[in-house]
């Protein structure tokens, strides 16, 4: 049998005190942080806390067994979600939220195919400047929840004149896949006074307020509109039914 791993009473101590609990269906959640984080936007660094979560079939507040384990785990070959937390998240009367699927082409290339990587860049902004918020960054939505792999596919399609939600349903899924669910746990953890959503999503706002989330409004967020995502925008508006707030939003004037 493999030798039980032994760690250093010390650092169990210090983890243990940045570790909780979520109950969760069929489950736990566990949450880590929060861990300082200094971010640089447009030249000006902010301070953020950065809490990361994983969901685990034990559930238990011996967090030394679930730190044991993680490497015998594997986790790099799975994506975890975080949440990136500025000021007074949990106490201010007013805070802005984002919930953010994860975007491997537009938020770490900065492809142009969509605005992805606007919208995380320009989410973090509004949530700097108010003072108090949350960007949730969701790992497992790739594509809407298909993956990377299947995104390549779709992007495919989408280059023989299929558009995002048709790409998606001709390879067996969902138009949208997505699952809030445990995003939406951790924000109860994290905040019980109302937030304020960035969205042009409606779906994502339905997903909050059913789920119970204290959801007082929401701000939109068009922009770094260019010839090669008009179409793209446009199928948003039309076929997955985003609020357009800005007439110019999709036109390239």
């Amino acid at each position: 049998m493999p030798a039980v791993q032994s760690f250093d009473p010390n650092v169990i101590s210090l983890l243990q005190a940045k570790i909780r609990m979520i109950p969760s269906e069929g489950g736990a959640i566990y949450l880590v942080g929060p861990i300082k984080l200094p971010v640089n936007l447009d030249g000006q660094t902010f301070e953020f806390k950065w809490y990361c979560w994983l969901n685990c079939k034990e559930v238990t507040e011996d967090f030394e067994r679930i730190v044991a384990k993680l490497s015998a785990a594997n986790l790099a070959e799975f994506q975890q979600s975080s949440v990136l937390v500025h000021g007074d998240f949990e106490s201010a009367e007013s805070a802005l939220i984002r919930f953010h699927s994860i975007c491997h082409t537009g938020d770490i290339f900065g492809s142009k195919r969509c605005d992805c990587g606007y919208q995380l860049k320009q989410s973090m902004r509004h949530i700097a400047e108010h003072g108090h918020g949350a960007l949730f960054y969701l790992a497992n939505h790739e594509g809407r929840g298909i993956g990377l792999f299947s995104k390549a596919l779709a992007y495919i399609l989408q280059e023989n004149g299929y558009d995002t939600v048709d790409a998606n349903l001709q390879l067996g899924f969902a138009d949208d896949a997505r699952d809030y669910g445990d995003a939406i746990k951790v924000l109860k953890e994290l905040r019980r006074k109302p937030v304020t959503l960035i969205t042009n999503n409606p779906r994502k706002l339905e997903a909050l307020r059913t789920a119970g989330a204290n959801v007082e409004g929401r701000v939109q967020l068009w922009g770094d509109v260019s010839e090669y995502n008009q179409a793209y925008l446009q199928t948003k508006i039309e076929r997955s039914g985003h609020l357009n707030d800005s007439e110019a939003c999709c036109n390239n004037e």
